[in-house]
């Protein structure tokens, strides 16, 4: 094609609204370093010239905004690569209704808004376009923090239910220690008339043997 056809086609390509005659992929993709891009653009109704056109604009729409020819399937020529367009990084073909595009080993340097289109004399028709951005690292999800929830300290309160007794004031104390001595006291006084009863009954004993 021309080169001042193609200057003509970029000048009003900055002016034209994308038709639903062509739907391509939906955007934004974004894509990691030496990955494989796939972009679609779908024809739904029959088209007269089996031409589809793809072109590249590198940045935001503008009156003077650059576009680039990628390349054209053609039904008869197959498919034609711009110039300075590497071959074996980009591939065009049609599957039935579907037009794709297929960009091998992207770089940064691929990133863009991707058209496609065909011509319907006199009206050229455009897709919406697809933007590619293609990043060295994709960005992470940040995940949120969780906040650590302190504790609530439980102040626990004495039960009166559970104390049994009157409190071991000086005056129980006084109580048990006397209780104790009385206790050994008796004890002491059992086994004392315990051995005087033994040793009368010994007495006893030795006098009705003489």
């Amino acid at each position: 094609m021309q080169p001042q056809l193609w200057l003509r086609l970029a000048a009003q390509l900055a002016a034209l609204r994308g038709s639903s005659v062509l739907q391509q992929t939906r955007g934004p993709i974004q894509v990691q370093t030496n990955q494989m891009v796939t972009l679609s653009c779908e024809a739904k109704t029959p088209l007269s010239n089996m031409r589809i056109y793809w072109l590249r604009q590198r940045q935001a729409p503008s009156s003077d905004s650059h576009h680039e020819f990628l390349a054209l399937w053609d039904s008869t020529k197959g498919t034609i690569h711009g110039k300075d367009v590497e071959q074996e990084k980009l591939i065009v073909f049609r599957d039935a209704a579907r037009f794709v595009l297929n960009l091998t080993r992207v770089k940064p340097a691929d990133s863009g808004i991707y058209f496609c289109m065909t011509i319907r004399s006199p009206e050229l028709i455009f897709g919406a376009g697809t933007q590619l951005s293609v990043v060295d690292v994709l960005p992470t999800t940040a995940q949120p923090t969780k906040k650590s929830t302190p504790k609530k300290k439980v102040c626990l309160l004495p039960n009166p239910v559970s104390r049994q007794g009157p409190p071991c004031g000086p005056l129980t104390l006084s109580l048990l220690v006397a209780g104790v001595l009385v206790l050994l006291v008796s004890l002491g006084v059992a086994i004392h008339l315990h051995c005087r009863q033994r040793r009368a009954r010994l007495r006893f004993i030795k006098q009705f043997y003489k």
